[in-house]
């Protein structure tokens, strides 16, 4: 089962500048939960955002260049793979049959299609990004659960958990 991760404002909104523009404890503790012994397969510049690769997780990176060569530390080159294609990327995860796709806008755009499930952050509020998430048609897919998460002194925005199965 293929499933998207995303967390996105009110209008879809992902980022800037390649980061995220709201910080959320919660949501990332649910991220790690989810993805971790899972491949996660990404662009380029979300596997730049990060300082090093994620812990417990096969990073699959969708790149244009074929020179590309990513930045990773001594004794995790295993951790990372550089493909060229969505489809390419998805051959690579098949080994586990949970991959997930992290982003960004390009390769949400790219995945939707092929996506069984999405594990959707909504973040109550609007922001001035440069990236969104790309419209789903809903009729297409079910919401199996909606968990609300309120503002609070580590959460500056109130977010809901929502996760998308394909009908």
């Amino acid at each position: 089962m293929i499933t998207i991760i995303a967390a996105a404002g009110e209008n879809n909104e992902l980022g800037k500048d390649n980061d995220l523009v709201w910080h959320l404890p919660d949501d990332f503790k649910r991220f790690k939960k989810l993805t971790t012994g899972h491949p996660m397969i990404m662009g380029r510049k979300t596997f730049e955002s990060f300082p090093k690769p994620l812990p417990g997780r096969l990073h699959i990176i969708i790149t244009r260049s074929k020179k590309y060569t990513p930045k990773v530390p001594e004794g995790r080159e295993q951790d990372v793979i550089v493909v060229n294609s969505i489809d390419a990327a998805l051959i690579k995860a098949s080994i586990d049959t949970t991959p997930f796709i992290i982003g960004g806008g390009e390769i949400y755009k790219l995945g939707i299609e092929v996506t069984d499930r999405i594990e959707l952050t909504r973040v109550h509020g609007t922001f001035e990004v440069d990236t969104y998430f790309p419209e789903f048609d809903k009729t297409q897919w079910e919401l199996v659960l909606k968990e609300k998460h309120e503002k609070d002194e580590k959460h500056k925005y109130a977010f809901t958990y929502e996760t998308w199965e394909r009908i």
